[in-house]
């Protein structure tokens, strides 16, 4: 019989015995690499109202639920896990930042749209394939910082030689793609005026 996965009432409470803070007070919480892995985010979440940081990689955490009395958080890390779409992150649409979610399972970008204020969005090495769901990311307004290395889209397009013309050409308010200083070519729009 497979062990059952650790709660995130469970892990609050080893969190807080570690670090000796009060979950309540909180701004940065960190449950990654729980073991064994957490598996739902239940409702226990609402237990850190505080907090601005929130980092739940390597675990098995298929859907993100329960974050709509986070109401703080700027910064979410959810890499190595089993998520397959954005769904649940309207509650943080208005406040979040930075969203981490590479080594996930999406393949669709339904829902990014809601993340009004999201600057910076690592998801690499996830399954999205075609250029129409790459463009939904057109719809952030704030989006500078993008790691889309290891998606099926960016390995085709790196082989043909196209990706970061493409992708900038796509979301032309990019600072950096895949780690990299976005360069505007010569003749492109000079900032300066």
């Amino acid at each position: 019989m497979a062990a059952k996965g650790t709660t995130v009432k469970d892990a609050l409470a080893k969190w807080e015995e570690k670090t000796g803070e009060k979950c309540a007070e909180a701004t940065v919480v960190k449950l990654y690499n729980q073991i064994p892995p957490i598996e739902k985010l239940d409702n226990t979440l609402n237990k850190i109202p505080k907090c601005e940081k929130l980092c739940l990689s390597t675990n098995c955490i298929d859907k993100i639920t329960n974050l709509g009395e986070l109401k703080n958080l700027r910064v979410l890390s959810l890499g190595r896990n089993n998520i397959k779409a954005f769904t649940g992150l309207d509650a943080v649409g208005g406040t979040l930042e930075e969203l981490w979610i590479s080594y996930n399972l999406i393949e669709k970008m339904k829902g990014v749209h809601l993340m009004k204020k999201l600057r910076v969005l690592y998801m690499s090495n996830n399954l999205v394939k075609d250029w129409g769901e790459f463009s939904k990311l057109a719809d952030l307004p704030c989006l500078v910082d993008l790691l889309f290395v290891g998606n099926p889209l960016e390995e085709k397009n790196t082989a043909e030689g196209t990706w970061v013309d493409e992708a900038t050409k796509r979301l032309p308010g990019l600072k950096k793609l895949d780690g990299t200083p976005v360069i505007k070519q010569v003749g492109d729009e000079d900032e300066d005026g």
